[in-house]
């Protein structure tokens, strides 16, 4: 997505890496770049306010579950393993019955 207007740090950048800004998981300079850019960029700024409002939405209503430790390790490991470029192994894909529907909406 691109409003089509010129702007210092590019619409598909800001989209990409918008939960990144969302969960302040990002160096303040790059948060500096991207709160300039929702001021320019109305559209941007629109997706921002929606993500965000599904954020607390789900906070609000998922917020106060459990989740089993194990589970919360197996989903972590995978996030780390992407992150640093390496492929998840195969049978780290399945999951033991019980964690599928909580697998699922992770790589949602």
């Amino acid at each position: 997505m691109s409003c089509g207007e010129p702007h210092e740090t590019d619409c598909s950048e800001v989209l990409d890496h918008l939960y990144e800004f969302l969960d302040h998981e990002m160096p303040d300079s790059d948060c500096t770049k991207f709160e300039t850019h929702f001021e320019e960029c109305s559209p941007c700024l629109e997706k921002y306010g929606l993500e965000q409002a599904v954020k607390k939405l789900v906070k609000r209503c998922c917020g106060h579950d459990d989740v089993p430790s194990d589970l919360r390790a197996k989903v972590m490991g995978r996030i780390e393993l992407i992150r640093s470029g390496q492929a998840v192994p195969e049978h780290d894909l399945t999951a033991a019955p019980g964690d599928s529907a909580a697998v699922r909406a992770t790589e949602a």
